[in-house]
């Protein structure tokens, strides 16, 4: 996992451009790349600081119970305070499932923003035992939660791009 710095306080969220928005994606897209090459399931995630634009570290998937997101995470909440984390973006190329929304939560991570509905992810990995996909969007996680976690996501624009590494991969494995 790479890491950057965090900038210094305060520590308000910067706006989600569009710009921004597809910059990160297509970095999150570049990650789930490189851990499909290293044999892992095609899945990546960033976080990004809250001025927006920097990006304080990324991970790629490791295995079925060690998901880009959560493991991401679980390693910020180690490494950066509150105040930074609150106002951080999660970045990943699929929505997060209910276990990593959880983490995600617990880790008082305040933004994420993901490209590609679970329900996408669904019907590209059918019933795959190494994917077995829950309906349980991450809005609802995050709503049954007392502090809020606000949600960007799906990106239409950028579906088909964050989806191709998935294409195929699933059937071969």
């Amino acid at each position: 996992m790479q890491d950057t710095a965090p900038p210094s306080p305060p520590f308000p969220a910067a706006p989600l451009t569009p710009e921004r928005i597809a910059r990160h994606l297509l970095r999150a897209d570049a990650v789930a790349r490189r851990a499909m090459d290293a044999g892992r399931h095609p899945f990546g995630a960033l976080l990004v600081a809250p001025d927006g634009d920097t990006v304080l570290a990324e991970q790629g998937n490791i295995d079925t119970v060690n998901h880009a997101e959560s493991t991401l995470a679980r390693e910020a909440v180690a490494r950066w305070p509150a105040d930074v984390l609150s106002g951080c973006t999660l970045v990943t190329t699929f929505e997060p499932c209910a276990m990593c929304a959880g983490t995600i939560y617990w880790a008082g991570i305040g933004r994420v923003l993901y490209g590609a509905e679970e329900s996408a992810l669904r019907a590209l990995t059918g019933s795959h035992p190494e994917n077995p996909t829950l309906d349980l969007p991450c809005r609802e996680v995050f709503a049954r939660g007392q502090r809020a976690v606000e949600v960007t996501g799906p990106v239409p624009a950028l579906r088909a791009a964050l989806i191709a590494a998935h294409q195929g991969f699933w059937e071969h494995r």
